[in-house]
């Protein structure tokens, strides 16, 4: 679907808005209706990370249903990375015509990397939060109960845990351009660095859908890294806008000292 133009009518923005999401829900209603039968495949590649914390402990269903909606969830949840990127590609046309020409240079590579982003949350908690965070889970049963894996809940709380990491990825961008387009002066954002630090670990706890201290802590270290590395690159991109922005600052404090005296 070709970018809109700059200027339309209201209802035809939300018009332009409807046949989007379109798109979006159509691409992957396909994808999810495809993978179901390759859900086989994608359920073990889900599952290797916390088999060693499983054990012996077998993956059973306790319904009928539960195969089925097993395999529906496996091919939803892998659909909806799998068409991340027409997610993302559509969501970005349709606020770029509100954007000035130069802003709209950085449509692409905003695009890519927010892929890459949320591709790095993934994997990284594919790799690394996954296992640690599973150990840490059964072994809270310790001798008061024996822990038996639901493939219904295994497969939830797996997805709930990768997509979470993807999106908390976006940190770097959403800074960016909270900054770039002055919602939140640069300066705030770097005077109130141990706020921003607390609504982290805040935001981390709700994102990750357990409480245990390996993900939360994890997810918290990688969105304070991915936001000072977005402050610095801010910094380097907007070096004469909050130049400016100082100087104008300056200049209204001294304006207010002069009308005091």
């Amino acid at each position: 679907m070709p970018i809109a133009p700059k200027r339309m009518p209201f209802f035809n923005h939300i018009d332009e808005l409807r046949r989007r999401l379109m798109v979006v829900v159509s691409v992957l209603a396909v994808a999810a209706v495809g993978l179901y039968f390759f859900t086989q495949p994608i359920f073990d590649w889900l599952v290797a990370p916390v088999l060693p914390s499983l054990g012996d402990t077998a993956i059973t269903s306790l319904r009928v249903f539960d195969p089925m909606m097993v395999r529906f969830k496996v091919a939803l949840w892998a659909a909806i990375v799998l068409t991340s990127p027409v997610t993302i590609w559509h969501t970005l046309s349709f606020f770029l015509p509100a954007l000035k020409p130069k802003e709209q240079k950085w449509f692409v590579g905003t695009f890519v990397s927010m892929i890459v982003l949320f591709l790095a949350g993934v994997m990284m908690c594919y790799v690394m939060i996954l296992p640690a965070s599973f150990s840490w889970l059964i072994d809270q049963a310790g001798g008061m109960m024996t822990f038996q894996a639901q493939a219904t809940d295994l497969i939830t709380v797996i997805s709930y845990f990768l997509i979470g990491f993807g999106v908390a990825f976006q940190t770097p961008v959403i800074v960016f351009y909270l900054t770039y387009f002055g919602v939140v002066p640069y300066a705030k954002l770097r005077e109130n660095w141990r706020v921003i630090w607390v609504v982290i670990v805040v935001v981390a706890s709700m994102i990750t859908p357990d409480w245990s201290p390996v993900s939360m802590g994890a997810l918290s270290v990688a969105m304070i890294v991915l936001y000072e590395l977005s402050m610095l690159l801010v910094r380097i991109l907007m070096s004469k806008k909050i130049a400016a922005q100082r100087a104008a600052d300056a200049e209204f404090d001294d304006d207010e000292d002069d009308d005091e005296s």
